[in-house]
């Protein structure tokens, strides 16, 4: 329960301890919201900060079972307090994250027993290999909850016809079988944290939570200044690049394509003079047209609003997104894979 607080054997532990607001303020307890507020720092600083976006949310520790137990709920209600929506998807991502890793360490009977939690119903398998003398585990797992469970990520591997499936059972390993759990727990953490709520809290909690907020505003800030003046063609999401080749290749674009395009080009710094000349190789192209439509999307007239590259979701809806890679199963908005990609590309350049 202190490792995996979302279950629903642990929500009940924590009604049977009885645990209200008012006793918040009480010293007995300065542990467990100190963890509480850790808990959302780590989120927020592992979101904005860190490069290494694939490591475990605060190494995954575990401190006292009940300090882990009781700080999560007490962490849930401070994000939902706090009432941002970008929080507390972060939020969700992190605790997602954080179980990823713990059940890649645990036992393959205690991942079985998670998964069921969240409606994964497999089978565990143990194949006896002559040649090599040894015994190699794995999971079958059915293939409606297979595609229900891998419909956000986009890399080859995951998809149905790079599977091996027998009998409507398709094939996992332990890792894979983790991602997943981790997934059904984020849709389930975001859920959770969907909520609006009146509650009234001790001050010293609303402090906590009032530094957490300007931290969280600081690193988005920061996060935001570190886009750099000069667009990086190299660091654009896949779906972008084949979007920005097919405009430089005189081939057509959508409606949509040509929005996303244009907006994505503009929020990565991209001057509009350059914007508009990315679609002169076009047969159909008018410059006094185009020339409106950019200026139009990057606030220079109209309303005056500059608008943002629709989200991945919406950009799966209309066939626009490609695949993808790893980046793209940590970001849910084109603009938010560019600034993960030219960090990476600072911290590690032979993996550009």
């Amino acid at each position: 329960m202190a490792k995996y607080p979302f279950t629903p054997e642990a929500a009940e532990r924590v009604q049977e301890l009885d645990l209200r607001t008012t006793e918040l303020c009480n010293p007995e307890y300065g542990g467990i919201i100190a963890r509480a507020e850790e808990r959302i720092r780590e989120a927020v600083e592992d979101a904005l900060v860190s490069d290494q976006t694939t490591g475990p949310v605060g190494g995954s520790r575990l401190i006292k079972d009940d300090v882990e137990l009781l700080s999560f709920p007490v962490a849930v209600m401070m994000v939902i307090y706090m009432n941002d929506k970008l929080l507390k998807r972060r939020y969700a991502l992190a605790e997602a994250k954080r179980a990823y890793h713990l059940l890649r360490q645990d036992s393959e009977e205690k991942i079985t027993t998670i998964a069921k939690r969240f409606n994964l119903s497999m089978k565990q398998v143990k194949t006896y290999i002559k040649s090599l003398e040894t015994t190699s585990s794995g999971f079958y797992l059915d293939f409606t909850n297979y595609l229900k469970g891998t419909g956000i990520f986009h890399e080859r591997k995951w998809k149905l016809v790079n599977r091996t499936m027998q009998h409507g059972e398709v094939q996992v390993t332990k890792d894979e079988i983790a991602r997943l759990v981790a997934e059904e727990i984020r849709a389930h953490m975001e859920e959770k944290l969907d909520v609006k709520t009146d509650l009234k809290l001790p001050q010293d909690v609303v402090d906590r939570i009032e530094k957490l907020k300007q931290l969280h505003l600081a690193l988005r800030k920061m996060h935001e200044e570190e886009m750099p003046k000069e667009t990086v063609v190299d660091a654009f999401p896949p779906c972008v690049q084949k979007l920005y080749k097919t405009a430089s290749d005189k081939g057509h674009l959508s409606h949509i394509e040509r929005f996303t395009l244009t907006s994505f080009l503009l929020n990565a710094g991209m001057p509009v003079e350059n914007v508009v000349e990315c679609f002169r190789p076009a047969s159909d192209f008018s410059e006094k047209m185009t020339r409106y439509q950019v200026e139009h999307i990057a606030g220079g007239r109209g309303g005056g609003q500059k608008y943002v590259p629709p989200k991945c979701d919406t950009l799966r809806t209309h066939g626009i997104c490609t695949g993808g890679d790893e980046i793209c199963e940590r970001t849910w908005r084109p603009l938010q894979y560019y600034q993960k990609k030219i960090r990476l590309m600072k911290s590690h350049p032979s993996r550009q």
